[in-house]
């Protein structure tokens, strides 16, 4: 007798830590070390400690938001590995950790730079090309992601024994 294989605990936990390893790599490469941009600071340059102080809480509620995000997709990572029916893949999880990093990138990008303008990539250039690179990397991370979940799904129901769901 052969138990149905679920996957979706597994791909729901992937894509919450994707979004939130995106938002961190966002908020700590982008903000903190290479100083590219601030979370307001297309609204809000920092020329003055009043605009430096707004930023630094308006980042650390991006961060907070982030660390939330990383803390229900180990939540849903722990409550997946108690279940029996849901197939432990790192293909799987890697490529829910992709959709959900590009996810991130995608609408961020498009609210943040696109829709509300609150800052660019590259907030000294303004709108630029590294804007639509940054979306064209959400779009790419999220093919990929979903390539290797598709892939693995296939690969599954090839195995013996295997029943799968997405």
């Amino acid at each position: 007798m052969t138990s149905a294989r679920n996957r979706r605990p597994l791909i729901a936990a992937g894509t919450l830590l994707g979004i939130g390893m995106g938002g961190f790599v966002d908020g700590i490469l982008f903000h903190q070390i290479l100083q590219l941009h601030n979370m307001l600071s297309a609204r809000r340059p920092v020329v003055n400690l009043v605009n430096s102080e707004i930023n630094m809480f308006w980042d650390g509620l991006f961060h907070a938001l982030t660390w939330t995000m990383t803390a229900l997709g180990i939540a849903l990572l722990w409550r997946a590995g108690q279940r029996p029916e849901v197939p432990w893949s790192t293909r799987t999880f890697l490529g829910s950790l992709a959709f959900g990093w590009g996810l991130f990138n995608l609408v961020e990008g498009v609210i943040d730079h696109h829709l509300l303008h609150v800052h660019h990539v590259v907030e000294s250039l303004g709108p630029s090309v590294w804007d639509l690179v940054f979306l064209a990397s959400g779009l790419v991370l999220i093919a990929l992601g979903g390539l290797l979940i598709r892939r693995d799904r296939h690969s599954a129901a090839t195995r013996p024994g295997a029943a799968s769901t997405p």
